[in-house]
């Protein structure tokens, strides 16, 4: 498995404490200082196995440099930005972003983000996903539900994807923190009733295909 990891990231300390946290990982490392050379390494390195890319570069912002990426690519991208809002986000995910963390952030958060980042598009089905009314673009991370676009947090959309690619089936609480937020996760399983109401709420009429199993889990429901 490919474990090359590519940084774009002006702030040199930053760009050091990052590189330094994914080397104590095993990962190797190539670094780039601002957008266009980002690019120049992308199309140069065969064998990279994730971009992280910070937003605002000189010469090229990360959003381009991802749009750019993502025309030839499939290569998981983690956008690094010091904005926080939900339209900035969303631009992150517009443009094919794969996961987006904040500034400040925490060295060990980062690095399992990237873990399960890997692990999710390695082993994961990048396809687009349609059922009765709803319809998921997975590289453009969008739903849409009724022909309505419903945003929603990565954790909503990634938990959303994954009941609909095992639709019919029924998924206990463990089965989607394991997948969803880390096998390492300590946290109350509560979290994901709370996730599937949000989500619910978010998709409208259609939340109905998200059915509680007593005592299991959930399932999402195609209707024949």
């Amino acid at each position: 498995m490919n474990n090359k990891i590519l940084i774009a990231e002006d702030e040199a300390n930053i760009r050091r404490l990052v590189a330094h946290y994914l080397l104590q990982e095993g990962f190797e490392i190539v670094e780039a200082a601002n957008g266009r050379q980002a690019l120049e390494l992308f199309e140069n390195t065969h064998d990279l196995a994730l971009a992280i890319l910070d937003v605002m570069m000189p010469e090229m912002d990360g959003y381009e440099v991802c749009r750019r990426i993502r025309a030839n690519s499939d290569l998981p991208v983690l956008i690094l930005t010091a904005r926080d809002t939900e339209s900035d986000e969303v631009a992150g995910f517009r443009c094919g972003a794969d996961e987006y963390i904040s500034k400040p952030f925490s060295p060990a958060i980062l690095v399992t983000r990237v873990k399960n980042l890997l692990r999710r598009t390695q082993q994961g089905d990048h396809s687009d996903l349609e059922a009765d009314g709803i319809r998921v673009l997975y590289r453009e991370r969008t739903v849409l539900a009724d022909g309505k676009r419903v945003i929603m947090t990565p954790k909503e959309f990634d938990l959303l994807c994954y009941l609909m690619r095992n639709k019919n089936i029924v998924l206990s609480r463990e089965q989607i923190i394991n997948r969803i937020w880390d096998m390492d996760y300590s946290g109350d399983d509560r979290t994901v009733d709370t996730h599937i109401k949000c989500l619910r709420a978010k998709l409208g009429a259609q939340g109905k295909h998200i059915v509680t199993i007593r005592k299991v889990g959930y399932k999402f429901e195609q209707y024949l």
